[in-house]
């Protein structure tokens, strides 16, 4: 059997409702290892993954994709004395060396006051020791290029290649809210962070068959199933929106057509958040970074709109958005060549400081009403990463 320890992160500061948020965090956990054989344990304030044999790139991979740890590593589980502590102590040093590194420390935390040396003492003697042991490795306590850790807890646990965790909060504790997907790079790293802090996702992609290609749909599709595995699933409710899109073009200016066709997307999706017990919007918009995102523009966008709208990348520039993006694997899916309706309908010459009364009245002109209803009626939905049990919001 092979033990992961985790470390959670900020869920130490929720006081009173830490709990609450380490059932969900449980449930979460089990949710992406079922049918693995492993199991959870927890106990003064870490979670531990057992891990039958060959179970490992499972268990690595739900570690990697789990929202509310800081950190996680494959240890080592020792008996709780001081010989046994210092043979594992060498054991993980001669990992390091076998890896080329060639410095390292170590840390130690006792949280059994039982134990004959305390933490400064067990980094000492763990420390000499490996020096002794492996040939080639040195210590360096102010920038190691390796660390050995040793936890003293209910077992003697140690491990030297610790992993950093998605951290943030477990996925449903804070709410439900409904993205606005798209096939481009920025709404699903939205969709990301949100999930991130907490949020159960929902999602919304607007297609135009025919002005959209079927290719279009599946890469929508396929970047939620990316971003619907760090947040325990994602629904995605596909909407037509092609007569929307002919009327908008038939009925109003043309420097208008993209400002108003995100007015009709909010204006449904607010809509569908509802019918789906959503207690916000969610977008990709960063402040500027199109003629479609200047303040004027954003204000016209959400005029009708009275659900929160939550902009994750609002202040974030485009190689930040791209960093991240590549870093949570949906990048080289963003960038396929499929077009989505928003690109394929823009005006050469998009206003770039709409008037928010100017917006109402010819949004109001247009007569969507209907046409948005019979979209609502119309879509369908696909579950993405879907695990067979997915968490309940916290609130």
């Amino acid at each position: 059997m092979i033990t992961y320890l985790l470390k959670l992160g900020e869920l130490t500061l929720k006081g009173g409702n830490r709990r609450a948020f380490e059932r969900i965090l449980r449930r979460n956990l089990e949710a992406l290892i079922r049918g693995t054989g492993a199991r959870v344990e927890t106990a003064n304030g870490r979670f531990y993954i057992h891990s039958p044999e060959g179970t490992e790139k499972q268990a690595e991979d739900a570690l990697d994709h789990l929202m509310g740890i800081t950190g996680w590593a494959k240890t080592g589980v020792c008996e709780k004395t001081v010989p046994a502590v210092i043979r594992s102590c060498i054991n993980e040093g001669q990992k390091l060396r076998e890896r080329g590194l060639q410095s390292f420390k170590i840390e130690a935390r006792r949280t059994d006051k039982s134990f004959p040396l305390d933490s400064y003492g067990i980094a000492c003697e763990g420390g000499k020791a490996v020096l002794e042991a492996v040939p080639g490795l040195r210590v360096d306590v102010h920038r190691p290029e390796g660390v050995i850790e040793v936890e003293i807890r209910e077992k003697a646990y140690v491990y030297g290649f610790g992993r950093r965790g998605r951290r943030g909060l477990p996925v449903g504790s804070a709410g439900r809210g409904l993205l606005l997907l798209s096939g481009g790079i920025d709404s699903p790293v939205a969709g990301y962070l949100l999930a991130s802090r907490g949020m159960l996702i929902e999602a919304v992609y607007f297609h135009a068959y025919p002005y959209t290609s079927e290719e279009a749909r599946l890469k929508v599709i396929k970047l939620a199933e990316i971003v619907g595995r760090y947040s325990q699933g994602i629904r995605l409710h596909i909407l037509p929106v092609t007569t929307v899109q002919m009327r908008i073009k038939e009925g109003a200016p043309s420097e208008w057509h993209t400002i108003l066709l995100r007015m009709a997307m909010m204006d449904v999706a607010e809509k569908l958040a509802v019918k789906w017990r959503c207690q916000c919007l969610i977008t990709g918009e960063s402040l500027s970074q199109v003629a479609s995102q200047t303040i004027e523009n954003i204000a016209c966008t959400e005029n009708r709109v009275k659900l929160p709208i939550l902009r994750p990348l609002i202040g974030m520039d485009k190689e930040g958005i791209i960093r991240l993006a590549g870093t949570i694997g949906t990048y080289e899916t963003s960038i396929l060549p499929y077009e989505d309706c928003c690109v394929l309908f823009s005006p050469p010459h998009p206003i770039l400081r709409g008037d928010r009364n100017e917006a109402l009245r010819l949004y109001e002109g247009l007569g969507l009403e209907e046409k948005l209803e019979e979209a609502l009626r119309e879509g369908i939905t696909e579950k993405c990463s879907f695990p067979q049990e997915r968490p309940k919001p916290l609130c």
